[in-house]
């Protein structure tokens, strides 16, 4: 085999569609786009959601619900999860670098699914009443950041 001798696979490269190059062909004349009409025009063609001129169904919908720029988001962890942690210490940081949360930004509030069978220490922004009461049972401590 020779260096000039090299080619790609037969059928994996493809030559692009040159249209608008003369009636033989076979894209001449209306460059494949038909006579006449909105989509044989530059710059052609609707929005996507356009129904003719009919009133799009996101404006037919109504408007419910309301969403508060005030609202505190939390990311939820599970007690469960924290027990399969080798640290004694379990703080937002080492959530993140477990892949438990996405980021330090938010807030961390541990929720009681699982069972807790070593003791450790936590530390987030909430806690609820059911993880509360199983982190005091193995003798861990909590702290609210």
């Amino acid at each position: 085999m020779r260096l000039s001798e090299l080619a790609p696979e037969i059928g994996s490269r493809k030559k692009r569609k040159r249209v608008g190059r003369g009636v033989g062909s076979g894209h001449g004349k209306t460059s494949c786009k038909g006579h006449k009409g909105q989509k044989a025009r530059t710059g052609g063609g609707t929005k996507s959601g356009f129904e003719g001129g009919q009133m799009p169904l996101q404006r037919r919908i109504p408007k419910r619900g309301f969403t508060s720029n005030f609202q505190k988001q939390y990311f939820a962890v599970n007690i469960g999860s924290l027990n399969n942690l080798s640290e004694a210490v379990i703080t937002p940081e080492v959530l993140l670098n477990e892949g438990l949360i996405k980021n330090t930004k938010g807030k961390v509030k541990i929720l009681g699914k699982g069972e807790v069978t070593r003791q450790f220490s936590v530390k987030a922004h909430a806690f609820s009443a059911s993880a509360r009461e199983k982190i005091n049972k193995a003798q861990g401590s909590l702290e609210i950041i």
